[in-house]
């Protein structure tokens, strides 16, 4: 009895001892989170970085223009660790390379908020005594690696809208190529409308009798008053229905909605010839040379109406050093019926000014409401 009241005294006085450590070890002032690093350790090194895009928010960038350089994918230890960026700029002949070089440092210091694979984005203006002579800038990563290219441009920009009247002509295919007025001189935007291929194809169609149920006029003479249908099944023979008016044409043979048809009572089969014209519709101007479009937008485009455009030009400096990208020496063309600028491949842009020059021109068109540029 004596040994079992031993035994539990000890057990009580060991958990007291127990439950005693527990509380003073979570009563420490240097309890919390693990450090990843020990006080007096610090570490400075190298960061890269996968991604990055450079662009001025505009359509064609033009020195003076404040750029925009996103890195992405950059890996840095954390965000905290980011130290800075700092942007090598270098060249080769007339492209230049921007290489930005990454610092991190590591210390014990703790990161409230830590991102990893964070991004950033840097504004730089391009200043002409920085890139002269330079017609393109390259981003490059540590790993030689070119993530992103722009085209740096010098000149200026310039604003028009204006209407270009097209004449009720243009809708007469027999009419190809036909342009509106205008001469082979600087701003002197014309459209022209070019007959592409002829596609020739055929229905085939039987006459279908049609009885009428309810006469208005009983007139002596009759002649056929059959309408053609406004759209052909070409995969199937089209049926007629042959109607019937009084020669007389104060007269009326029958009420338009009491006609039947009886399609067990056919004729021969007949074949209706038949050709799709194809054809391209093109707004054409004469620019400066190594000029472009940084802007084409177009309203109130078909014939019989005035066509409404506005269009920001790109005018070369003096000083502009590298040409392109444009679709000829000194000509713009953008298909209206495709909404694209015209590039010059396989010969089109030459062969469409030759078409240009030898097609007929639209009368009474002219070029009305012409807006003062906007620089």
């Amino acid at each position: 009895m004596k040994w079992l009241r031993s035994t539990k005294m000890l057990f009580v006085t060991l958990c007291a001892i127990w439950v005693l450590g527990f509380y003073v070890g979570c009563e420490k002032d240097t309890d919390g989170p693990l450090s990843a690093t020990y006080s007096d350790d610090v570490f400075a090194g190298k960061g890269y970085f996968l991604s990055a895009s450079l662009d001025s928010g505009k359509a064609i960038h033009l020195v003076g223009d404040t750029l925009y350089l996103q890195l992405g994918k950059m890996w840095t230890f954390s965000n905290c660790a980011l130290k800075s960026i700092n942007l090598g700029f270098s060249r080769t002949d007339s492209v230049g390379w921007i290489k930005p070089d990454i610092d991190i440092l590591v210390t014990d210091k703790d990161c409230s908020a830590p991102y990893y694979r964070p991004d950033t984005l840097i504004k730089q203006i391009v200043r002409d005594e920085d890139v002269r002579g330079v017609g393109m800038l390259k981003v490059q990563n540590d790993a030689d690696s070119v993530l992103d290219s722009i085209l740096v441009r010098r000149g200026s920009l310039s604003k028009d809208t204006f209407f270009i009247y097209m004449d009720s002509s243009f809708a007469d295919a027999h009419n190809y190529p036909l342009r509106t007025k205008g001469k082979d001189k600087l701003g002197q935007p014309t459209i022209i409308r070019v007959l592409d291929s002829l596609t020739p194809r055929e229905f085939y169609w039987r006459a279908m009798k049609s009885t009428c149920t309810y006469r208005i006029d009983m007139c002596k003479n009759v002649v056929p008053d059959t309408i053609y249908p406004t759209s052909w099944n070409l995969s199937d023979t089209n049926l007629v229905p042959v109607h019937y008016a009084c020669a007389d044409t104060d007269s009326v043979y029958c009420t338009k909605n009491k006609w039947e048809n009886d399609s067990t009572d056919l004729g021969e089969l007949q074949v209706r010839p038949d050709t799709i014209w194809h054809y391209s519709t093109y707004y054409m101007e004469k620019i400066p040379k190594c000029g472009t479009f940084a802007a084409f937008a177009t309203a109130y485009y078909g014939v019989g109406q005035r066509v409404r455009f506005i269009r920001q030009l790109f005018s070369p400096g003096e000083d502009e050093t590298f040409c392109g990208p444009s679709t000829g020496s000194q000509w713009m063309l953008y298909n209206l019926s495709g909404n694209k600028i015209v590039v010059d491949s396989l010969g089109r842009l030459d062969s469409l000014i030759k078409v240009w020059k030898n097609a007929d021109v639209a009368p009474d068109t002219l070029i009305v409401d012409s807006a003062a540029s906007k620089k």
